[in-house]
């Protein structure tokens, strides 16, 4: 199976809302005033671009990969024809004291310039060999990162949702708690109930007063996180628009994806790069035994001073040498060294089959519980999309049945709690549920920009407002103020 790239622009998206507001007086005031500008949503389209530019992973990933395929160019510049040249100055004092004293000073400057075209050197052809398979694995390993922060970008960015979802949750909680609080010590006040139902609500608001703050925390985490990967602050961002459908996963049957995983996943891709690397490996080993042929050639000039060469040349003397030959070397005896590689490279090439096949059950494990997961979380959405509903409903029937007094503050708490309980579950499944989506394509090694564009359809920028919205409170008629010894107990 080919692996999908995508050649990603490095900015981010931007672009701004224009919103008109408007009171009822004054008519011309609100004419006069310039429509203010909203900075749109950030959605994980533009978060995955920005981090395309500014992750400083991916960038490192980047930088590795130009670095590997350098070992393609090393590895031919091993078979081609190596050129040197020298020059040298040279000059000599010679000085004998016996049988006669005799003095003499010469110079003498020349150049050579050589040349070495191997012939057959079977460890170079290997090492070439070599460097292809790292330029393949380069490519690989380039693509790999980049699903890898494709899934990074996307996790911290629901993470973040969800994050945001539970902090407005948990506000909204605490407000109808406190309202709940309120209207039970009116109630209590005017004798139309015990004290009960108010000490229930205070200590439901001082606990989710604990839970705000948890809740605050945990979302600056998530933001900063995001922002690690994605190099920039992050406003508000994009929620998955209300009551959209998630896809389904295509094929519809886990094989497929286990089958392509096996053969598709980047990981596999390395891990067969890195089998054929070990495998050219035990060949250079064993090319210790074989010998080396080379073709040299070789051409010099020297000028030499003075008269020591020949006395009856006066004015020194030129030399010019040209030699070209083959030079072949013929190993013999190398201590066990040579065999001792052979065996090293040996052992080394069966782990790499053995790192093959793990890598192959963990693409099939990993292709197999991510279409799990999508599938799971597609259920469980449906699910709790109906335990949402029978939590709202019995919300709203606790609410009916509070405002005339057959259920306690109690009841309306518990009811409250089990409806926020599901909206955070439903939240965290629709999350979950997409992730894995792209998790999935990921360990096929199919995943690219593409997904991330369908997974942005599903976003809007005021995708998660819906979550903290409740029914309107049905108020408990309040009596006359009565003796609080007057008061009876609400019935359940």
């Amino acid at each position: 199976m080919s692996v999908a790239r995508s050649h990603c622009a490095r900015f981010a998206v931007r672009g701004s809302l224009v919103v008109l507001c408007w009171s009822i007086t004054p008519l011309l005031a609100w004419a006069q005033t310039p429509a203010p500008e909203v900075p749109a949503a950030t959605d994980l389209l533009s978060a995955y671009r920005a981090a395309l530019a500014n992750d400083p992973q991916f960038a490192s990933a980047r930088a590795q990969s130009l670095a590997q395929r350098e070992k393609l160019t090393q590895g031919r510049a091993g078979l081609l024809p190596q050129v040197g040249g020298a020059w040298s100055s040279t000059r000599v004092i010679f000085d004998q004291k016996a049988p006669a004293e005799f003095n003499k000073t010469f110079s003498s400057t020349g150049w050579t310039l050589s040349l070495s075209q191997p012939l057959f050197r079977w460890d170079r052809w290997e090492t070439y060999k070599q460097g292809e398979i790292a330029a393949q694995a380069a490519e690989a390993s380039l693509a790999q990162a980049q699903l890898d922060l494709i899934t990074r970008t996307a996790q911290a960015y629901f993470d973040v949702l969800n994050a945001q979802d539970t902090l407005q949750l948990a506000t909204a909680q605490r407000d109808a708690i406190q309202q709940q609080y309120e209207q039970a010590r009116r109630n209590f006040d005017v004798g139309n109930a015990n004290i009960t139902d108010a000490n229930d609500a205070q200590a439901r608001r001082d606990s989710i007063d604990a839970t705000v703050i948890a809740a605050r925390s945990d979302l600056e985490v998530k933001q900063s996180a995001l922002k690690q990967i994605v190099g920039e602050p992050v406003g508000t961002l994009a929620g998955v628009r209300t009551g959209v459908a998630l896809p389904q996963p295509e094929p519809a049957t886990p094989e497929p994806w286990v089958d392509q995983a096996r053969s598709g996943n980047l990981q596999v891709a390395l891990a067969q790069y890195n089998l054929q690397s070990a495998e050219r490996d035990v060949k250079k080993a064993n090319a210790g035994h074989l010998p080396s042929v080379d073709l040299v050639a070789q051409t010099g000039h020297t000028n030499a001073s003075g008269n020591q060469y020949l006395p009856s040349l006066p004015g020194g003397a030129r030399f010019e040498s040209s030699q070209i030959g083959v030079q072949v070397s013929i190993p013999i005896f190398a201590g066990g060294a040579i065999q001792s590689r052979v065996r090293e490279n040996i052992a080394l090439e069966t782990k790499a089959a053995s790192d093959l096949e793990y890598a192959r059950r963990a693409a099939e494990q990993g292709a197999r519980q991510a279409y799990i997961g999508v599938i799971a979380g597609l259920a469980q959405v449906k699910a709790l999309e109906a335990a949402e509903l029978s939590a709202r409903t019995a919300y709203d029937s606790n609410q009916l049945a509070y405002g005339v007094g057959v259920r306690i503050g109690t009841d309306v708490l518990n009811a409250q709690a089990q409806l926020f309980q599901a909206r955070r579950d439903l939240a965290r499944a629709r999350y979950d549920t997409i992730v894995n989506g792209l998790r999935l394509k990921s360990a096929a090694g199919s995943l690219n920009e593409a997904d991330v564009i369908q997974v942005n359809t599903l976003l809007t920028a005021n995708g998660s407002s819906h979550i903290t919205a409740l029914p309107p409170r049905a108020a408990k008629p309040a009596l006359a103020k009565s003796a609080p010894t007057a008061a009876k107990p609400a019935k359940r």
